[in-house]
């Protein structure tokens, strides 16, 4: 519904990029066809598909199974293409499929964002929720560890002698920021009780604070506040600590050839149906609310340039 300690992405990338949906709609049979039938001279037409999408994998598998299924096939009615969702174990897999081709449309945090667009450099973020230009971070703590709520972030400095987890080494909200509010309160992670925790994501963030596994937590506020309607956090033992001032962070990323790829205009008609998705429509409000949002609303590159400084002050980018 988010750095590192090095300037390299992890190297367990062991998520392979297992394809879904449907099955392509032109094979690769009908292209020779065409080539044996005589065009040897005319100019290759735009790939009929998959065009590949994929996501940081900051939930549940299940959740996000649901959510870029519905997507993929809401994108591939919009395109008139074969729009296939590409499942990912690891935040730096998105970067990586990214990077090489595999993958041309990514819903990214706001660090994964930035590290791919500084692999594929005239890649575009075209696409932000209503919520993305001002989000936030939340520290939670187990009661026992008997830290008080605190609403100015000079009061991080009494996160001193507990043990903390972050959620993935990659996640905006679940690392980069938190530990960015961290140093400015003076805090540094050696003044943690123990090395700082890496939980993956941010229902299992949630899940080692409220077992007692750390004390503390940062977590995507979204992922909590769904969380807690749901009913699934013990609220008589997790409380929120601290909410952290708004940053940019997650949004649709394009490589800069997805339309030398799949056609002329294929950027402009995913945009005009992130945009025209209307909460009013059944169909459109059952997107949305997996995301967690009331509307999609245009972004760019620059919006992203606090994340950038950021990530490179923690050695996060090459």
């Amino acid at each position: 519904m988010i750095g590192k300690s090095s300037t390299t992405l992890p190297t367990t990338l062991n998520s392979t990029l297992t394809l879904s949906r449907r099955g392509l709609l032109l094979g690769t049979g009908g292209v020779l066809l065409l080539a044996a039938c005589g065009g040897g001279e005319e100019e290759e037409e735009a790939s009929s598909g998959p065009l590949s999408i994929s996501a940081i994998p900051d939930q549940d598998p299940e959740v996000l199974n649901r959510l870029y299924g519905d997507v993929a096939s809401r994108f591939s009615d919009a395109l008139g293409l074969d729009v296939r969702y590409t499942p990912v174990t690891e935040y730096p897999a998105v970067v990586r499929g990214f990077e090489v081709g595999d993958i041309y449309l990514a819903w990214m945090g706001g660090l994964t964002g930035v590290q791919a667009t500084a692999r594929v450099p005239d890649a575009k973020a075209i696409a932000q929720r209503d919520i993305d230009a001002d989000f936030h971070s939340l520290f939670i703590a187990t009661k026992e560890s008997g830290i008080p709520p605190f609403e100015d972030t000079s009061g991080l400095s009494a996160l001193a002698g507990h043990s903390l987890t972050f959620g993935s080494e990659t996640s905006t909200s679940g690392r980069l920021m938190p530990q960015y509010f961290m140093d400015q309160a003076g805090l540094a992670l050696d003044d943690l009780a123990g090395q700082p925790g890496f939980s993956g994501s941010h229902d299992a963030t949630i899940e080692a604070v409220a077992s007692g596994s750390f004390e503390v937590g940062a977590v995507n506020e979204q992922v909590w506040a769904a969380t807690v309607e749901a009913g699934e956090v013990d609220l008589s033992n997790v409380v929120v600590l601290f909410r952290t001032p708004g940053y940019a962070d997650y949004h649709w990323l394009a490589r800069p050839d997805i339309d030398e790829k799949f056609g002329s205009g294929t950027e402009d008609k995913i945009k005009d149906l992130l945009f025209g998705l209307d909460p009013g429509s059944p169909e459109d409000a059952a997107i949305l609310d997996l995301f967690g949002a009331t509307s999609f609303v245009p972004t760019e590159n620059s919006n992203y340039d606090r994340i950038r400084d950021v990530a490179e002050g923690l050695g996060l980018l090459p």
